[in-house]
């Protein structure tokens, strides 16, 4: 898990290795995703830039650039929702899976070790050395059963 001060560099890193120009938008971006305590969509990432970033000048279609750039640069990652889009989250978080609610959209944050430990093995059993994973289950949350 990376604090906010490491992201922040590390996006500045991987713009100057891509040869790209730093922008305060990404930072401020990235920051709203660092900080967030649930998942996030476009819309609602320029919500919280209109509400704490007042001075700053960010439409929403820069909203979507910098979240496509940063999600490519893993920093961020994203859940699809169908026709209803997606929601991101920073990758600065420790690891976890998901279960989401395929009604409402809520989507709970969960660790198993057993389940951790069941992919290693059956990683190794299958000459595997897992680099990284998602584990996203789909149902419906009791508010929607």
């Amino acid at each position: 898990m990376i604090n906010s001060e490491e992201a922040i560099e590390e996006l500045k890193k991987i713009v100057k290795q891509k040869g790209l120009k730093y922008t305060e938008q990404r930072e401020i971006v990235l920051s709203i995703l660092i900080h967030a305590e649930d998942h996030l969509s476009a819309e609602e990432v320029y919500n919280e830039i209109k509400t704490k970033h007042t001075d700053s000048n960010i439409g929403i279609a820069t909203v979507y650039r910098a979240l496509s750039f940063l999600e490519e640069v893993d920093l961020i990652t994203s859940i699809t929702f169908g026709s209803d889009g997606k929601k991101y989250e920073s990758n600065a978080k420790s690891h976890h899976d998901h279960l989401i609610c395929t009604e409402c959209g809520k989507i709970v944050e969960f660790l198993d070790d057993e389940i951790e430990k069941r992919q290693e093995r059956i990683a190794k059993k299958n000459k595997f050395k897992i680099t990284n994973h998602s584990m996203q289950l789909y149902g419906t949350c009791e508010d929607c059963q």
